[in-house]
């Protein structure tokens, strides 16, 4: 029950922190709904005016019941809910589905009786007893009918749609009208706050009622004390449209309990309170700051408990420097430290880090959690881990700093750093891969940022698979690959100390051969460049080939260079003389059975290649900025 004292210790520490007024926690005894129509009343109960609205999140009272309900008898929300709830002339209007007016008024006089009444929710009583909710809503135009007064399920094509179709969901192309969720404004005299959902109040009163109407008490097995005991816990984590349930125990006639116990109490009791705020404070994480797989339904969050301000594991070093208040202020562009082997964005991350070391101790408590659910109506914690700050710090400062290459993904983004894990999915599997397959791949990534685990060996050779075979992908997808995919090998091999400069000194057969590839592939790229021509190089074409049979591939790519190696000696003899000496260079570093060795080529010729490449164009930049050139002249 670990996970869920966290959270309610969040709830406890957050509910009425001052940074969070702008967004704070959602009372207890309360659920969020989105309404259609705005009802205005005076204190009297009596109707004033009505309009539609935008689909609206609303803060509304609600039963344990009524926020999760669910099957053919949902029960209500007690005070703002859906015509067919508040209306009792909703029948009188040929309303195609079942109208639960009798017990929505039964629960709000139940309310209004009892000693924790309140005069908004007395007014918003006394007109639902009119029962002319419908006729009032038809008259002021926001429900419409037919010749026979019969509420309208289609519109009649041709015209522009009322707001009432446009909002709610058909089913089988119908519009039940009795869907649309009403809120209530009540204008008391002296009174500013007419919304019934922003008067705290009102929120308390209902809070009082709801928790004298729990008769259930027993041990609370979060806190250790005797209290109100849940008997429903909340849904709608990840979304409003989200009904699955982390607790739940309703299979009272299944196999929940045969065998063991007699009621879910028996297993395990949770406070009322405690459940509310907790699934609260998860609703609200998930909703602020969490990693959340829409198609997918997975949904990864980290937050501190004491509700400081903590760097997400889940993002890309660009945007964990981007969007989190501690990044340095500073105006210098990564071109301008394009040659300082990352440097300049390590120290930016480094200082990052400090500004969170600042503010956490190892006293506060992070939290990472991961959620996913295989069915629509049960929810499992599929990863869950308790840091200290210092440590979690560390974790993410190692992963941003030994999984660091320069990446770009397209010709505005670029930055030095590591990918996240979504993105790392991408480039293994492709842009296509399916749910399933991404969320698999994000689950056995997060482990790698905050237990330091080394990234999959599979992962990594899928991303360097996807890379070799060049022609097979777009030009910044595979651009984007690349970065990725030397990023990932330089952190699977962490001993071998890569670094994101080319190293001259190294002289390993991949390395040395992966240098040899990206001359060549220069060598090409200038002399269609002083050509006018763009089309790709012998050596991106031969790239596969020449990862797995290296040797008598580049035979091949070096004949070819003949006509390009001519053209360069006409219009550029210096390139070509500064070409031919680094080939020399190159060549001179292998041993012979090394050279004429045609076995495949490991993912390290990638970083030869990379580094390579980027040397020659920086050079070539800072050689030819007389003649207008950038460092990247065939592109668009």
């Amino acid at each position: 029950m670990s996970w869920i004292q966290k959270l309610y210790d969040t709830y406890e520490q957050c509910a009425d922190a001052p940074q969070f007024a702008n967004d704070p926690l959602m009372p207890i005894s309360h659920t969020r709904q989105q309404a259609h129509i705005e009802i205005v009343l005076d204190s009297e109960g009596n109707f004033l005016r009505a309009k539609g609205i935008q689909k609206e999140e609303t803060t509304v009272p609600a039963t344990e019941e009524s926020a999760g309900r669910v099957g053919t008898q949902p029960p209500p929300h007690p005070l703002c809910d859906k015509v067919r709830y508040c209306a009792s002339d909703y029948e009188e209007f040929g309303g195609r589905k079942k109208c639960f007016y009798p017990k929505f008024a039964d629960l709000l006089k139940r309310w209004c009786d009892s000693e924790y009444s309140h005069p908004k929710a007395k007014a918003v009583l006394a007109y639902v007893q009119k029962g002319t909710v419908v006729a009032d809503l038809v008259r002021e135009g926001i429900l419409f009918c037919d010749e026979t007064s019969k509420l309208l399920t289609e519109w009649k094509p041709g015209t522009p749609a009322p707001h009432v179709f446009r909002v709610l969901s058909p089913t089988d192309g119908k519009r039940d009208q009795g869907d649309a969720f009403i809120r209530w404004r009540v204008q008391v005299p002296d009174d500013p706050r007419t919304a019934v959902w922003d008067d705290p109040e009102l929120t308390q009163a209902w809070i009082g009622f709801d928790a004298s109407t729990n008769p259930e008490r027993g041990l609370c097995m979060v806190t250790g004390r005797t209290v109100l005991l849940a008997t429903s816990h909340p849904k709608r984590l990840r979304s409003g449209a989200d009904g699955a349930k982390l607790i739940s125990s309703n299979d009272t006639s299944g196999f929940t309990f045969r065998g063991r116990f007699e009621s879910a109490q028996e297993a395990c009791g949770v406070g009322f309170e405690v459940t509310q705020k907790a699934h609260n404070a998860l609703r609200w994480l998930i909703s602020r700051q969490a990693y959340n797989d829409k198609a997918g339904g997975q949904v990864f969050v980290a937050w501190a408990v004491g509700g400081k301000q903590i760097p997400d594991p889940l993002k890309n070093t660009s945007d964990l420097l981007k969007l989190i208040s501690y990044a340095p202020q500073d105006s210098a562009s990564d071109q301008e430290y394009s040659g300082d082997a990352g440097q300049y964005p390590a120290l930016q991350l480094q200082k990052l880090i400090k500004g969170y070391q600042g503010k956490l101790t190892e006293a506060d408590n992070i939290v990472v959690m991961g959620l996913d659910s295989a069915t629509p109506g049960r929810m499992a914690i599929t990863y869950y881990r308790e840091l200290n700050g210092a440590e979690f710090l560390d974790r993410v400062l190692a992963w941003h700093e030994s999984h660091a290459w320069p990446q770009r993904y397209s010709k505005e983004v670029h930055f030095v750093g590591a990918p996240a894990p979504r993105e790392i999915a991408e480039a293994a599997y492709g842009r296509r891969l399916d749910d399933k397959l991404r969320k698999a791949t994000v689950e056995r990534l997060l482990p790698c940022i905050v237990d330091a685990r080394p990234v999959p060996r599979d992962v990594v050779e899928s991303c360097v698979q996807r890379v070799r075979n060049r022609m097979g992908l777009e030009r910044w997808d595979w651009e984007k690959s690349l970065g990725i995919a030397c990023g990932l090998f330089r952190g699977y091999h962490r001993k071998e100390n890569y670094q994101m400069s080319l190293e001259e000194d190294r002289n390993t057969r991949d390395y040395l051969f992966g240098r040899l590839l990206a001359i060549a592939d220069y060598t090409e790229e200038k002399a269609l460049y002083l050509a006018g021509e763009r089309r790709d190089t012998n050596a991106a074409r031969l790239m596969q080939r020449f990862a797995d049979r290296p040797c008598s591939t580049w035979r091949t790519i070096e004949l070819a260079l003949g006509p390009y190696k001519a053209r360069l000696h006409a219009k550029r003899p210096g390139v070509l003389v500064a070409i031919a000496k680094h080939l020399d260079e190159v060549a001179c570093k292998f041993r012979t059975s090394e050279f004429t060795d045609d076995g495949k080529l490991s993912g390290e010729f990638l970083l030869g290649y990379h580094c390579q490449h980027a040397a020659l164009w920086r050079d070539a930049s800072n050689r030819q900025a007389a003649d207008g050139e950038s460092i990247h002249e065939g592109e668009e």
